[in-house]
């Protein structure tokens, strides 16, 4: 019987193969899950309908399952008219939630195909769609490692 709040079979299957350092996305309902999987990456299509699931409540069922080292969101590139708003507000809501299970981890814009690059990379073992409205509400997140006594 699973003791965290992540159930989602496939999910599990595939976050318990993955080690240190492997990749998994939540992807907003705008990213192009399909086309940027890495070679060893799986999709997982958690985007029921618009809204549902989103991206929150995905990170918080992750970080109820593995540690997390790092978190990174695309960067907002300048030319784009976002960039003008300063951060997107679901970047707040990333942090509130990587608090509570992570302290003193924070989230960290790497440049847009920077992004895709660390995407597409062999350590990519998860995608998971969601069917998040937020722009630019990509989570990148890096596996760390399980400390003595968990």
């Amino acid at each position: 019987m699973l003791r965290h709040r992540l159930i989602h079979p496939q999910i599990n299957q595939i976050i318990g193969r993955a080690g240190h350092h492997s990749k998994i996305l939540i992807a907003d309902g705008n990213y192009p899950a399909y086309n940027t999987l890495g070679p060893n990456a799986e999709l997982v299509c958690l985007n029921l309908m618009t809204g549902l699931v989103n991206c929150c409540q995905v990170l918080e069922a992750i970080l109820s399952a593995i540690p997390i080292e790092a978190a990174n969101t695309m960067g907002i590139p300048a030319d784009d008219p976002y960039a003008k708003h300063g951060e997107p507000p679901i970047w707040n809501e990333f942090r509130q939630i990587l608090k509570q299970s992570t302290p003193g981890l924070d989230i960290t814009p790497i440049q847009k195909w920077d992004f895709y690059d660390a995407v597409a990379s062999r350590d990519h073992v998860l995608t998971i769609q969601t069917g998040e409205q937020a722009l630019w509400a990509n989570l990148l997140l890096t596996v760390g490692v399980r400390q003595p006594g968990e």
